[in-house]
């Protein structure tokens, strides 16, 4: 517990923590008031803004605002979690921890269940600012808030938000192994958003295997909306999902794998400096 209140402090002052979740959070407040706000604007002939309006229509607006944090929140996982990880590396907070006499691998893990946990605060909020973004956008739309107390609606929340939370760690878990196996904050960076993007394109020529890559099996894993089909925030066009409940299996069986080799190579790795 010492170790992981110790990364909790860490991660509530660092600037990475504030400007994901902040950027995220921010994102969603501009597409809901913009919606709102142009629903009745004057649009060229054959064009009108029914199919956006449902984000900002309960209880439509729940699963897309679910979407679109899942979606784009993926992405931002994996930039924490290498920016994260890496730090330990460049900034010798590893090196410190090291020297103390803590355990390698229970520093790294303890480290990364923090990550999880503020990941778990962060899109909890983010969701409370998107509802809260999505009631404005409604108003400005004139858009009747009726639906914001759908029972149905309500009722499967705590299971999306669930399976999110899990995938959304997963990916930053891919993320973290990836700096760490780089020793390097911008390295990491760069090669999970290289793997992010790259994944994706390779789902049109090779979607049998794609899908039972760690992106795939996160979408796949959250049934909800556009995001199950990779639309709003899903980044783009994804190969043919898994069953739900397989992509959920998977998911933890990446994000052990990505723990273990993590932990692993910072037991066997050289410190030095």
């Amino acid at each position: 517990m010492r170790l992981f209140a110790s990364g909790l402090r860490k991660l509530s002052r660092r600037m990475a923590t504030w400007v994901t979740f902040g950027l995220l959070a921010g994102l969603l407040v501009l597409i809901m008031v913009a919606v709102g706000a142009t629903a009745n604007a004057p649009r060229p002939s054959g064009q009108n803004g029914a199919a956006a309006l449902t984000l900002v229509t309960f209880p439509g607006a729940y699963d897309a605002i679910l979407s679109f944090i899942l979606g784009l929140g993926g992405l931002f996982a994996v930039i924490y979690g290498a920016a994260i990880a890496g730090s330990e590396w460049t900034w010798g907070t590893l090196k410190n921890a090291v020297a103390r006499g803590e355990s390698r691998s229970r520093y790294i893990l303890l480290s990364f269940a923090s990550i999880a946990f503020v990941i778990g605060i962060g899109l909890l909020v983010a969701f409370v600012v998107g509802v809260g973004a999505a009631l404005v956008g409604a108003n400005l739309a004139g858009v009747s808030t009726g639906g914001l107390n759908d029972g149905a609606a309500l009722g499967r929340l705590p299971e999306q938000f669930a399976r999110g939370w899990l995938a959304i760690v997963e990916e930053g878990a891919l993320g973290f192994a990836i700096a760490t196996l780089a020793r390097s904050q911008l390295a990491g960076i760069g090669a999970g958003i290289a793997f992010y993007f790259g994944g994706t394109f390779a789902g049109i020529f090779l979607p049998d295997i794609v899908k039972y890559l760690p992106f795939s099996v996160a979408n796949a894993s959250v049934s909800i909306g556009a995001r199950a089909g990779g639309g709003f925030g899903g980044g783009g066009a994804q190969p043919a999902a898994l069953d739900a409940n397989t992509a959920i299996v998977l998911v933890v069986v990446w994000l052990i794998g990505s723990l273990v080799v993590a932990a692993l190579f910072t037991e066997r790795a050289e410190i030095s400096g």
